[in-house]
């Protein structure tokens, strides 16, 4: 089989090609409507080869194609705002609106963006990489119009996983209140709120989102009204409820928003005039609901039991994906291994996951412990103070979430957790840069905000060994919250204890004794400034390398002793601004250790919101590998010949 035939099934139905005609979605809307389908099929087409080569994000775009062709036919972008909640989903939107020639750069250094980003195009109005936040930021929109006397209309798509997330929630009681005239279309791809029932289910959409219907709605709410609030309300509330069994909107109907379906989401026959229904006739919220299939028209997506939600480079022909080198197993792995050990040894240990069991590696804990294992859906404030409620209980919660994720639940943590001094242990993933993800999804701000809470442990490991430790360390921890980091990626290939060790809270380490320079580092940077203190031994420099492993409490003895016996200190992190190192120059200044002449340099990742690359050169660009580290040391002590060569 070669690639034509493996694409044979989305290509059975083409003639003259159609995508090289649309370049934007203006010359979409010139097409007659019976091409929209084979447009489709080439757009798919066009999908899978362009991530086959770049990895990404693919199930999500697939099961969105025919929704986005029919978006664009029918409403007028960019002058209609078209939001795509989280952004997993808009590469068929990227491909129509000016970024095909492009889209093989996706999530490449220098490339397009994997997710909607405003500064990219004018087609994005509002950048998306968190869920659930469509309905909220489509409202805002929707409210600028109106007070602007504006007509254009506002559509936000959102994921049916995202409406596990309060905010949309929030969000849609606001807009039934405002009776805002926006647009929600509910991509249901997972699990379907109500199955569509084909052209029935389409001919009562269509019958629904007609003039007609809206008309004799509007007209009975005003014959009603004359009867008496009391009648009125109970008509009202009789027939939505008779709709709410036939349609299975009433839940959003209570919420102030009309709701139209489930219909089918790769039907452009029932799609296209249901969506001309509504942006010709309704006034108020209406939320439309659409069922597609996930992984759509790509079989080894289909077959594949996460629908190739994210995916490495792949063959397109197999399906099968590029793998990285397997040298040293990921940091997730060996968290995840470690904690299902820590459960046999304590069955007071439980987990949970904010809809990232995979991601997090909480499925193995899951496999072996599933009465222990909470998934939440995408609700990381309800997955912290859940954990909270575990925790005044006597049980050891872990809530692994991400550390741009744990951004979202601050208020609990602080709130929740740190104030009542809850034993609730938080292992970090994704701390530092995380490459082809870029700036939404870098684990930049924890240590910040977490170092700044009373009470609060922080650690972050330095390998895969010492996140073996620290995962036996928070499960023995009882005198309040702890958090421990780690990166994506994999380890750095150093021997693994059979079980973790307790480690003793607020001490560090010495790894390598010195005289002059002492570089200490608090994560997996530790490599690099172990590769550092070589070049520095090398060019005649004595050089001292700690592992601080705790950013709060820190380990005033050491650093006490590294500042008093060497001329330069540099702390290394893979954090923003504030974090381990304002600790440790707080600390210095107040011992007055600063009045010495020592030389202290903090380096922390650069005060700006970096875009994607490889992991590697964005540490290099933020001067945090071994050359940046020596570069550092040099110029602190006046060698700027030295600092030029490295």
């Amino acid at each position: 089989m070669n690639k034509k035939q493996a694409l044979a099934p989305v290509n059975a139905k083409l003639h003259t090609p159609l995508l090289d005609k649309v370049r934007i979605p203006a010359d979409l809307r010139t097409l007659d409507e019976r091409h929209l389908p084979q447009l489709a099929s080439e757009l798919r087409t066009e999908l899978i080869d362009a991530v086959s080569h770049t990895g990404g994000h693919l199930g999500a775009g697939l099961g969105v194609v025919e929704l986005t062709v029919a978006l664009h036919y029918v409403f007028n972008t960019p002058d209609d705002r078209l939001i795509w909640d989280v952004g997993h989903q808009a590469y068929p939107h990227k491909i129509l609106t000016g970024r095909r020639d492009r889209i093989r750069t996706l999530r490449q250094e220098g490339g397009l963006s994997g997710f909607t980003q405003r500064a990219e195009s004018e087609y994005d109005p509002f950048g998306a990489a968190h869920s659930s936040t469509s309905i909220s930021a489509g409202l805002g929109m929707a409210m600028a119009r109106d007070l602007s006397g504006g007509r254009n209309n506002v559509i936000a798509v959102i994921g049916d996983g995202a409406m596990s997330a309060g905010m949309a929630y929030e969000a849609m009681n606001n807009a039934g209140a405002l009776d805002a005239r926006l647009i929600v279309i509910l991509n249901d791809n997972d699990m379907s709120i109500a199955p569509p029932t084909g052209a029935m289910s389409a001919y009562l959409a269509r019958l629904a989102s007609g003039k007609t219907y809206l008309g004799l709605r509007d007209f009975g709410k005003k014959l009603t009204s004359y009867l008496g609030e009391r009648a009125d309300r109970a008509i009202k509330r009789a027939v939505e409820h008779a709709r709410g069994y036939v349609t299975g909107g009433t839940l959003f109907e209570e919420m102030g928003f009309y709701h139209i379906g489930p219909i089918d989401g790769h039907n452009l026959e029932h799609l296209i005039p249901v969506l001309k229904n509504v942006r010709d006739n309704a006034d108020g919220p209406v939320l439309i609901h659409v069922v597609t299939q996930k992984g759509k028209g790509y079989g080894p997506a289909e077959a594949a039991a996460d629908k190739y939600h994210g995916v490495n480079k792949f063959d397109v022909i197999t399906g099968a994906q590029a793998k990285a080198p397997a040298n040293a197993p990921s940091y997730t792995k060996v968290f995840a291994e470690s904690l299902v050990q820590e459960g046999r040894e304590d069955d007071r240990i439980v987990a949970i996951t904010a809809a990232m069991p995979n991601g997090t590696g909480l499925d193995l804990f899951g496999e072996a412990f599933p009465s222990r294992t909470f998934d939440v859906g995408i609700a990381e404030q309800h997955a912290v103070t859940f954990a909270a409620g575990l925790a005044t209980e006597g049980f050891k919660p872990f809530a692994a979430i991400y550390s741009t994720f744990l951004q979202r639940a601050y208020d609990q943590v602080v709130h929740d957790v740190a104030i009542q001094k809850l034993p609730v242990r938080f292992p970090i993933d994704r701390a530092g840069f995380v490459g082809a993800d870029g700036a939404t999804h870098c684990g930049a701000f924890d240590t910040t905000f977490l170092a700044t809470l009373p009470g609060f442990v922080v650690m972050a490991a330095a390998d895969e060994a010492e996140l073996r430790n620290m995962v036996r360390t928070a499960a023995s921890y009882d005198e309040g919250p702890i958090a421990f980091r780690y990166p994506r990626g994999n380890g750095v290939g150093v021997d693994l204890p059979e079980r973790g060790s307790v480690l003793e809270i607020g001490k560090g380490r010495i790894v390598r004794e010195g005289t002059k320079v002492a570089l200490l580092s608090f994560g997996t940077r530790l490599q690099d400034c172990l590769a550092a203190a070589e070049e520095l031994g090398a060019a005649g420099l004595s050089t001292t390398v700690a592992d601080a492993r705790f950013a709060k409490p820190l380990d005033e003895d050491l650093i006490r002793r590294l500042a008093r016996s060497h001329e330069v200190l540099v702390t290394v992190e893979e954090g923003a601004v504030g974090g381990f190192a304002s600790h440790v120059l707080q600390f210095l200044a107040h011992e007055g250790l600063l009045e010495n002449g020592l030389k202290v340099r903090p380096l922390v990742l650069p005060d700006t919101f970096v875009d994607h690359a490889k992991p590697e050169k964005m540490y290099a660009d933020a001067g945090l590998d071994a050359a940046g580290i020596v570069r550092t040391v040099f110029v602190a002590l006046g060698h700027t010949a030295s600092a030029q060569s490295a």
